[in-house]
């Protein structure tokens, strides 16, 4: 039982387990919980290793490493996750196991990555088994940490983004009236994270294991080649790094907490309401105090906000930050970017977005956030643009529209948070279209009225009366196809580790997701026709991002295109010839061994009539037989 192998001293329980799709990956999603609802009890974890080399958990951790893209990058042995994924299974497990019962990291391959600024970002890349290595480690430390993070800290944590950062950010300018911002830059904070102070800050969090603790030590202090052991700093391209800076970073989070939001009073005020816990009642009887600041913390890994209500406070707030960082995590911040900025007169600028309070015409006592992307990654998509359509000039391709259009979708898709948006996208357009109408004039054809539209475009700029390019059949999307989108709040009860939270995190999967998308547009299938990679996308869209039987959310490693006629009877990569569906609905259509049948439906679970009377359907059209149910 989980609670025995915790050591909590909890009396055994018995934990229910699901029937869903891969056993392997959800008998640990029950271990998970387990560890989450412990680690809010404030539990103290004294034997996660036994849990972190379990079969299960490697088996986890070498399909999640696979289904990152950086997997096939190799490290300082040269190998990659192809090499393991042709080794044996159970080979493989007993590997890592013993690779963890005496931990030694190789070196780190050492990468510098270019900055806008002219100065490169280094980036350390370890070996495929000591990635495998982190992400097992990972995955297990991952509920206990949840459970004890700060509710808006975004980065780095599992169903949280930049735009939940920036929609707080500006809630707390909109709603509360928190008009003076302390910007805080840390110098280089992933180099100069103390070793020591971590490894007691993970001690203090309740991960008490002292095994674990000395491989994460070992993990932290790896040698990185060329240059020799890290004394400080989490080398970013480390799978825990980022895990393991948002730890050093949450006791900055509840210091500021506990100046304001969580300050402890005699009287217990906070209720819960419509759900939701409500603090007001406790911060009309603070306001009483004149010696406490109101503040907020709003952060997205080392890069944070701190919003008060005037510049006083806000003055201190800075000096006081400063020394905290300096005495308690030993860290420094860089004079020059760290300030106190009046919003109603200034921008302020927080993930590729920078905003200000403008006074609004009806009510020119009220302020209301004005926000647009900033100059800097103005100029990164202009320069990306042109370089972009120069390609195309080139390479008048299929692949070389898809890979700008991907760009343009995954700009649009990622800025169309700021309420000015628009403006800034018609000013690159202004910049630019003079130069696309010159490269492109030779390559490109405009839209006709005969001319087939392809669905995507429809779904997203179809709206538009921009004069469009197509090249090769494909048409290229409008850099000024784009318009400001509302998007809510954090939802806090969206949770990986409590069944209630996960329902929420499948009810947000029921449109097509937007990551998954541009994945399919930046990776077309080569050896395969224009027209299947053009209609793959369309299918995603048209399908919302659900299996066409199942209806479960359609997931990078877990989706497959299934031709209704297959190709060796007549069939062909038409749109009405083809369907997504999960990669176990697929092989079950084509199997014929009543095993594999049965192991196949177990996987996949419990299906109403109406699937079962297309999955039958299809095995019929492929020339298998109807399976009983």
């Amino acid at each position: 039982m989980v609670s025995n192998r915790l050591e909590t001293g909890h009396s055994k329980r018995k934990l229910k387990k699901r029937l869903l799709r891969n056993n392997e990956y959800y008998d640990m999603q029950s271990m998970f919980d387990e560890l989450y609802a412990l680690s809010k009890k404030d539990n103290k974890f004294r034997n996660l290793m036994e849990i972190i080399r379990s079969e299960e958990n490697i088996k986890l951790a070498f399909r999640n490493i696979k289904s990152n893209k950086g997997s096939k990058t190799p490290g300082t042995d040269k190998e990659n996750i192809l090499k393991l994924g042709n080794s044996d299974i159970d080979e493989f497990v007993i590997k890592i196991q013993q690779q963890l019962d005496n931990y030694f990291p190789k070196p780190v391959r050492r990468v510098l990555i270019p900055k806008p600024n002219g100065d490169k970002r280094p980036l350390g890349i370890p070996t495929i088994t000591d990635r495998i290595v982190q992400q097992c480690i990972k995955q297990v430390l991952e509920p206990i940490c949840e459970a004890k993070f700060y509710d808006h800290s975004y980065g780095f944590r599992p169903n949280r983004s930049t735009k939940h950062a920036i929609v707080r950010a500006m809630s707390l300018v909109n709603l509360s009236k928190f008009y003076y911002v302390v910007d805080v830059d840390i110098k280089g904070f992933f180099d100069n994270v103390n070793h020591a102070k971590l490894l007691k800050q993970l001690w203090s969090l309740g991960i008490q294991d002292k095994n674990l603790i000395c491989v994460i030590s070992k993990i932290l202090k790896s040698e990185i080649e060329g240059i020799g052991k890290s004394e400080k700093g989490t080398p970013q391209g480390g799978i825990l790094s980022p895990l393991l800076s948002n730890v050093v970073l949450n006791e900055l989070d509840w210091w500021i907490s506990s100046q304001w939001e969580t300050m402890p009073t005699k009287h217990n005020y906070e209720k819960i309401s419509r759900g939701r816990l409500d603090r007001s009642h406790k911060y009309r009887a603070l306001r009483n105090s004149s010696e406490l600041k109101e503040m907020f913390i709003v952060r997205y890994a080392d890069d944070f906000k701190i919003f008060c209500k005037d510049f006083n406070s806000a003055s201190k707030t800075l000096i006081a930050v400063k020394e905290w960082l300096k005495n308690r995590l030993g860290l420094e911040i860089n004079e020059d970017k760290s300030k106190v900025t009046n919003l109603k007169k200034n921008y302020t600028e927080f993930l590729g977005i920078k905003f200000k309070a403008k006074k609004k015409k009806a009510v020119k006592t009220d302020y209301v956030v004005q926000s647009h992307i900033t100059d800097k990654a103005k100029q990164k998509i202009t320069t990306s643009y042109r370089r972009g359509i120069v390609r195309i000039k080139n390479q008048p391709n299929v692949d070389t529209v898809d890979l700008l259009n991907a760009k343009i979708l995954g700009y649009h898709n990622y800025y169309d948070i700021a309420t000015m948006v628009n403006k800034d996208f018609a000013e690159i357009h202004a910049k630019t279209f003079r130069m696309v109408d010159k490269c492109l004039k030779n390559v490109a054809k405009e839209n006709t009225k005969s001319q087939e539209i392809p669905k995507t475009y429809k779904k997203f700029y179809g709206r538009y009366n921009f004069k469009t390019y197509y090249i090769m059949g494909k048409p290229l999307y409008p850099i000024a196809g784009i318009k400001h989108k509302s998007h809510k709040a954090l939802n806090k009860e969206i949770c990986a580790y409590t069944k209630k939270g996960r329902e929420l995190i499948h009810k947000n999967l029921n449109e097509a997701n937007m990551a998954t998308m541009l994945y399919l547009m930046k990776h077309p299938i080569s050896n395969r026709s224009t027209e299947y990679n053009d209609n793959r996308i369309s299918l995603f869209i048209g399908q919302n991002g659900k299996c066409a039987i199942t209806q479960e959310p359609l997931l990078i490693n877990n989706m497959e295109v299934h031709h209704i006629t297959p190709r060796n009877l007549g069939g062909t990569d038409e749109y009405k010839n083809l369907m997504y569906i999960t990669t176990d609905v697929h092989i079950l259509i084509h199997a014929k061994g009543k095993d594999v049948i049965n192991k196949l439906i177990q996987r996949i679970g419990k299906l109403n009539i109406t699937a079962w009377k297309k999955i039958n359907k299809l095995r019929e059209i492929v020339g298998n037989e109807p399976i009983a149910h």
